[in-house]
């Protein structure tokens, strides 16, 4: 499942091409765990700022649309990995799934399109997210979020 910097970045502009490694593993920009004593020592906001004016300047050529290719970039070199079964991601794009992984897993996420409360979800990984939604609440109700 192992996502690099060319599934999100356009290498044919040279701005990317010469500043960043297209085998270079991307990360899960959807669940982090901070230290921030150590952000603080960073510029990773300003880093962050400097990138998206780059790419608003190249038309938005830079790199797929989304959050996840700034992040990769401000946070470029400074992310550390954490053991895979605590946090268990791909629910979103993974039809056969481990269910005993995922219910043992500390932190479930559903990454990629199949959300949960949409119609295109895994039928039998829709449970672990619906168990948590009070189907009773007004904004779950106009939403159209149904348990199924």
């Amino acid at each position: 499942m192992s996502k690099r910097f060319k599934n999100y970045f356009n290498f044919s502009h040279p701005l990317i091409a010469d500043n960043f490694d297209p085998e270079q593993c991307a990360w899960a920009y959807g669940m982090n765990i901070l230290d921030l004593q150590a952000w603080r020592r960073t510029n990773i906001k300003e880093t962050y700022h400097y990138w998206l004016k780059k790419n608003l300047k190249s038309n938005l050529r830079l790199w797929r649309m989304g959050t996840l290719p700034p992040a990769l970039i401000a946070f470029n070199r400074l992310v550390h990995p954490i053991d895979p079964s605590w946090h268990m991601l791909g629910l979103g794009y993974q039809p056969r799934t481990n269910l005993d992984s995922v219910q043992s897993a500390a932190v479930i996420h559903y990454n990629g399109r199949a959300k949960p409360w949409l119609d295109i979800a895994f039928h039998e990984l829709r449970p672990l997210w619906a168990k948590y939604v009070d189907f009773s609440d007004e904004f779950i109700k106009r939403c159209n979020i149904v348990d199924s």
